[in-house]
């Protein structure tokens, strides 16, 4: 037994379906129209007795594209059938941009006054946080531990939001907190979050510091540390100075009489 080749094999293009370059056109100008249907610009050999011609589109506003018309025909059949006609972009065609959905497009700055930010129904960023519950008591019970959201985050929301905010101008990694004397999880202008974020991120309420009201992490810094403090002033007071290198020429009044 001879073993399979592991090259592919070319398929051969089906000689009367090659020279059935009239139906093909045909059937290009019934989808489009006579005047949308330019030169014929080859064909492809898409499989056993499967071949797909090629026409230049001349409709406005399609540069580069192309009519691919798929005829077949049925085993010992002259008779060609076709199988498929659609407008297809070529290597230079001119395309529309790829298409970005909505919650991809948004930016933080694209949200104003008015606006409507929804979450979908399946965001992985959020999971229930708990069950409703009639008695008044148990609300009471369930608001005064924290736990009185429909919706919290969950530990992908969690991840992300530290990923984002670790990598971010509020992280270990700029230049100001490379620079910085003192860490933010050592500054008493950081307040800690709650929950598991706390132990790496608070948020910064000095306001002299850029980042006042952000999120900070922990390795962050700045200058505004709650540590820096002025140098204390000096009791020795400094030498007078006397310049016996230079003099001042002083004009002088002559008495007179």
């Amino acid at each position: 037994m001879t073993p399979a080749s592991p090259r592919t094999r070319s398929v051969k293009a089906d000689s009367v379906l090659v020279k059935a370059v009239e139906d093909a056109r045909a059937a290009a100008v019934d989808v489009g129209s006579e005047d949308a249907v330019g030169a014929h610009l080859g064909h492809d050999a898409e499989g056993e007795r499967v071949v797909t011609h090629y026409f230049a589109c001349e409709l406005a506003g399609y540069v580069g594209w192309r009519w691919a018309v798929t005829v077949t025909r049925a085993s010992r059949s002259k008779l060609v059938t076709v199988s498929e006609c659609v407008l297809l972009p070529g290597a230079d065609a001119v395309l529309a941009p790829a298409w970005v959905p909505w919650d991809e497009r948004v930016k933080p700055e694209d949200l104003g006054p008015g606006d409507l930010l929804p979450v979908a129904d399946d965001d992985y960023r959020l999971e229930p946080g708990y069950a409703l519950a009639e008695e008044q008591d148990v609300l009471d019970v369930v608001q005064e531990l924290g736990l009185g959201h429909e919706w919290v985050l969950s530990r992908e929301g969690r991840d992300d939001s530290a990923q984002r905010w670790f990598e971010g101008d509020t992280g270990p990694h700029t230049d100001i907190a490379k620079a910085a004397p003192g860490r933010c999880g050592s500054c008493g202008f950081s307040v800690l979050l709650a929950g598991t974020l706390g132990h790496a991120y608070g948020v910064c309420t000095n306001e002299r510091t850029p980042f006042d009201g952000k999120v900070v992490s922990h390795a962050h810094g700045c200058g505004g540390h709650s540590d820096v403090r002025l140098p204390a002033p000096s009791e020795d007071a400094a030498e007078p100075v006397v310049d016996t290198l230079s003099y001042e020429l002083v004009p002088m009044e002559l008495d007179t009489p």
